[in-house]
């Protein structure tokens, strides 16, 4: 059983839906879960693991790992297995009625956005209780750019033919990561911001380190490396 982790208040409000795209590596599937632990404390969570595209970092690994709490797993039938294929059937509809919220982790870059292109019309049927965010990272890779940034949340849109409504910087260096290094990606995450046209709802910092600001959301490395 995971712990819960220690509560933040942030100024942003959680939707009902919270979608997470972005490119591979920028850290998706750990803030998913993450967001799951904290909006717990509101009502029945449900994290969908729509990812088709990465067999390594997926929400599927933590089926099984909440028997206690008010978090649900939903995954593809075959996700972890031999028979791990790209089958997605997921009702979303019926879980967004059936869950307060619902947390949706889906393939990076645009190969793995265009799953959640057959989803649209309940996005728009929820439309204001829906949050697609847009997850990027300043240290994914040597020298990416704010505009490559940004690139990148186009093609993913354009291959699920839906919108991005927010930002989340996730810039962060492993466990290497200190506060500093949260810091340096503000330029850059105001650049990204600036470029796009849509707000950052708040920056994705170490759940050990404690200095942070209201808009900073504690997170813990639950997601592990291969090697690790």
């Amino acid at each position: 059983m995971l712990s819960k982790m220690e509560r933040l208040k942030m100024n942003y409000k959680y939707k009902k839906i919270t979608v997470l795209t972005g490119h591979y590596g920028c850290g998706k599937t750990n803030l998913a879960v993450n967001l799951a632990l904290d909006m717990e404390q509101y009502g029945k969570v449900s994290v969908v693991d729509m990812d088709i595209v990465n067999p390594y970092f997926r929400a599927a690994d933590f089926k099984g790992k909440f028997p206690e709490s008010n978090i649900e797993i939903i995954c593809p039938p075959y996700a972890n297995t031999n028979l791990d294929i790209p089958v997605l059937n997921f009702d979303i509809e019926r879980i967004a009625k059936e869950s307060d919220f619902v947390v949706i982790d889906v393939g990076g870059d645009d190969a793995g956005a265009y799953a959640l292109g057959r989803y649209r019309s309940v996005f728009e049927k929820y439309a204001g209780e829906t949050e697609i965010i847009y997850v990027f990272s300043m240290y994914r890779g040597p020298k990416i750019t704010a505009e490559e940034t940004a690139e990148i949340m186009y093609e993913i849109e354009n291959a699920c033919k839906i919108k991005c409504t927010a930002l989340v910087n996730n810039s962060n260096l492993g466990a290497e990561t200190v506060y500093r290094t949260v810091g340096e990606s503000e330029e850059f995450s105001c650049k990204v911001s600036e470029l796009t046209g849509l707000p950052q709802i708040f920056r994705c910092v170490p759940a050990d380190i404690k200095e942070n600001g209201n808009n900073d959301f504690p997170v813990r490395r639950l997601v592990r490396l291969p090697w690790e």
